[in-house]
């Protein structure tokens, strides 16, 4: 028999002598393929588009998160002074501790009164309308509980109390402190980071056991390898956060609300009318926080219907309001009951039991509380920060494997065109309808997707009458 001619080398990537890649390889020739061999390709490029022009945004929400999971030790530390008192013998009336906080600050009115949560820890009198001050802040006066003495003043935002440190961070991360048009950063990440994680996934475990074990493997390998590994591990989180971040983003989370409400799963609020109505006439000014019977009275109330700490109270808003004081704790498990108090009588008129609230409001709360560190407290700042770790590392090993794909100072050539061409009718025809409904009621998801498409038809097209490619 004749000597069998040597198989051809195989081709350059590029005409110069690179190696082919083995990892993603090129689109097919044309015709249909079945199972996750017509499905891979699409998927990849996809996860390798997505990664790389949203990378930039996920990178600043994971830094940014990263800072604000470590804010709270922080806020403790740099605010000890205003948070720590040494331990008294017994407390003060809370009216004797808002005095105290008036006389020290008469200016604005008292929004809210936080009594001391524990035995170390001062009482917050919150003011609105204090001129120097931002209009969706208050100013937080702490008051020692014990003997009166003003501990001092700060701007703070927010339900969880927020102090101007964690509040700047809080800022950074949400927008970068561009207001509401800097929201959409986050909301672009949030809406995006599901879709890359997903694709990821799906990419690791399609591939065969004996290509996930690359022992001993250097290079782009080994880069991919710790890519894969580190973004298995992560996915559920990553899952997590991009899931409850959208829940109070923009315009996802205006959907989200509007579909809540129409379910009847909206989070209620008590009924803070006073049953007294137009003789329920305040008995002192109105920037003093005290009404009809007064706090200690309404604080009473309260208590007697299983109101621990962590609490604060609401004055009424006008003559036919009742005091509103309502559980504050975040943490597990969560206090969250309020209850409504006649001004005029010191009467219970209305109870609200977080029990009560619909399952989707319970979730809702649940999961903006575990997305903010608070839920499980500092083990769950831990595994938020820990988490945000994981998504710097994905995205710079990821970039790192696009420049190794590459060869001197170039970046790597992107995958190739054509993949959903070879995906059956079956598949591609029910993907484009979910992706439909997804980028309609996630904008930040469609409407970027619809703009990659376009992009990259156009360079398609340009590559088409240039030569370097044919339609299939």
């Amino acid at each position: 028999m004749s000597a069998q001619p040597p198989p051809p080398a195989p081709a350059s990537v590029a005409g110069d002598g690179r190696p082919p890649l083995q990892e993603l390889p090129e689109a097919a020739p044309s015709g249909i393929r079945s199972g996750w061999a017509a499905q891979r390709p699409l998927v990849l490029r996809l996860h390798f588009y997505a990664g790389l022009l949203v990378a930039p945004f996920l990178l600043v929400a994971a830094t940014t998160g990263f800072l604000y999971a470590c804010s709270y030790q922080a806020e403790k530390i740099v605010y000890a002074d205003q948070l720590e008192v040494p331990v008294g013998r017994s407390e003060l009336p809370v009216s004797e501790q808002v005095a105290a906080a008036r006389k020290a600050h008469p200016e604005g009115s008292v929004s809210a009164v936080r009594p001391s949560p524990e035995d170390r820890a001062t009482s917050r009198v919150l003011l609105s309308g204090v001129p120097g001050v931002d209009p969706d802040h208050t100013l937080a006066v702490f008051v020692n509980p014990y003997t009166g003495e003003v501990r001092g003043a700060l701007e703070q935002y927010g339900s969880t109390g927020a102090l101007p440190l964690r509040t700047w961070i809080d800022e950074l991360h949400r927008d970068l402190h561009l207001g509401e048009p800097g929201r959409l950063y986050s909301e672009l990440a949030a809406s995006w980071l599901w879709v890359i994680t997903g694709g990821g996934l799906v990419l690791w475990f399609g591939r065969r056991r004996a290509q996930r074990k690359l022992r001993g493997t250097t290079g782009r390998r080994r880069a991919l390898t710790l890519h894969g590994t580190v973004g298995v591990w992560a996915a559920a989180g990553l899952f997590f956060v991009s899931a409850t971040g959208l829940t109070w983003s923009t315009y996802a989370g205006e959907t989200i609300s509007e579909l809540r409400e129409q379910l009847g799963q909206s989070t209620p609020s008590v009924t803070a009318t006073a049953a007294g109505g137009e003789h329920a006439e305040h008995q002192a000014g109105s920037g003093t926080g005290e009404h009809g019977v007064g706090l200690d009275a309404v604080l009473k109330a309260a208590r007697s219907e299983g109101l621990s700490n962590p609490v604060e109270i609401v004055p009424p808003a006008d003559a036919s309001s009742a005091y509103v004081v309502k559980q504050i704790q975040r943490s597990w498990p969560e206090k969250q009951d309020s209850v409504a108090v006649d001004p005029a009588t010191g009467e219970v008129t209305d109870v609200l039991r977080f029990a009560d609230y619909p399952v989707l409001a319970k979730l809702t709360r649940w999961g903006i509380d575990a997305h903010t560190g608070v839920l499980f407290g500092l083990v769950n700042q831990m595994l938020l920060a820990a988490l945000a770790v994981g998504l710097i590392t994905l995205i710079v090993y990821g970039y790192r494997m696009w420049w190794q794909r590459g060869r001197g100072s170039a970046f790597g050539r992107p995958v190739p065109r054509g993949a959903w061409q070879h995906v059956p009718a079956y598949v591609l025809v029910p993907l484009l309808a979910c992706l439909a409904v997804l980028g309609y009621f996630v904008p930040l998801l469609g409407i970027p997707l619809v703009g990659f498409l376009a992009v990259d038809i156009v360079l398609g097209e340009i590559a088409y009458r240039r030569g370097r490619r044919t339609y299939a």
